[in-house]
């Protein structure tokens, strides 16, 4: 068995919730250099430029990619042989405390909801979701996901005999309402299957997929493909200017479900697609 103390766990989310809003994903920094040779729109051509370059500028400079530094949602495979000396939970909250501290990040979190929104002043708590996995070991990711995008995703419980045009139906119907609103070009993960809550962690992890990966069934990797090109032809373009680059990427993520239900969960993430992960 092996044994991970809290302090430990802590340095690495403090770590990981710095680089995470300073580095951008080579994946998605890769498929924003690719859009712009591609792009045909002047306009759009020249923002993905500037896009590009913002992230270039915040890797080089150790800067926020973008001034809302997100909420910080942590993502945690611990293996079953795994022991914490500690608090799991305090180490990760502790580690989101101090690098949004040490690392002059936004703090965006209120503590209530509806009434008193009052500013926690340390981004606290995170969002933390755990699998337990077997093995011995804890790999942490953590995500932090901005609202403009994040008010944009939406969840429909939709019927079996609305089939699979229903799902595309709404997909599409999700990027459209979205518009500019989610700062394309957007990274979209999609959840289908499962229950309520089950569909729109699917969504979120799918949203998580390296740019260019593939459900592994061909049925789903064909409407990936699709509903990808679809939406980079419904004309919004980086940031509402119109073009063909509308989405980076599209991914897809199932799971069984009920035999009266099949949910749907479109999770919508601007360019600025955040996430960095660390294996203890």
């Amino acid at each position: 068995m092996k044994t991970i103390n809290q302090e430990t766990i802590t340095q690495e989310v403090k770590r990981l919730c710095q680089e995470a809003n300073y580095v951008l994903p080579q994946d998605v920094y890769q498929a924003l250099k690719e859009a712009y040779e591609t792009e045909d729109s002047l306009l759009s051509k020249q923002t993905l430029e500037v896009l590009h370059k913002n992230a270039q500028i915040a890797r080089e400079t150790c800067s926020p990619i973008c001034q809302d530094t997100g909420m910080a949602c942590v993502f945690v495979e611990i293996g079953q042989d795994v022991h914490i000396e500690g608090s799991l939970n305090e180490a990760i909250h502790e580690g989101v405390r101090q690098g949004y501290e040490i690392g002059y990040l936004r703090k965006s979190v209120v503590d209530d909801p509806v009434f008193d929104r009052i500013n926690t002043k340390d981004n606290t708590p995170a969002i933390i979701n755990y699998d337990i996995v077997e093995g011995d070991q804890l790999k942490i990711i953590v995500a932090p996901k901005g609202f403009g995008s994040e008010n944009m995703s939406q969840i429909k419980m939709l019927k079996p005999s609305d089939g699979v045009e229903g799902i595309k139906e709404f997909v599409l119907k999700v990027i459209n309402d979205a518009g500019p609103n989610a700062c394309p070009p957007m990274v979209i993960g999609v959840g289908i299957g499962g229950s309520f809550d089950k569909v729109t962690l699917l969504a979120k992890k799918a949203m998580l997929r390296e740019i260019g990966s593939h459900h592994p069934d061909k049925r789903y990797s064909d409407l990936e493909n699709e509903l990808l090109n679809r939406i980079n032809h419904t004309g919004i373009g980086p940031a509402g200017y119109g073009g063909k680059t509308t989405a980076l990427s599209l991914n897809i993520e199932t799971y069984p479900t009920h035999i009266a239900g099949m949910p749907v969960a479109v999770s919508i993430c601007c360019h600025v697609a955040r996430h960095k992960e660390v294996i203890l």
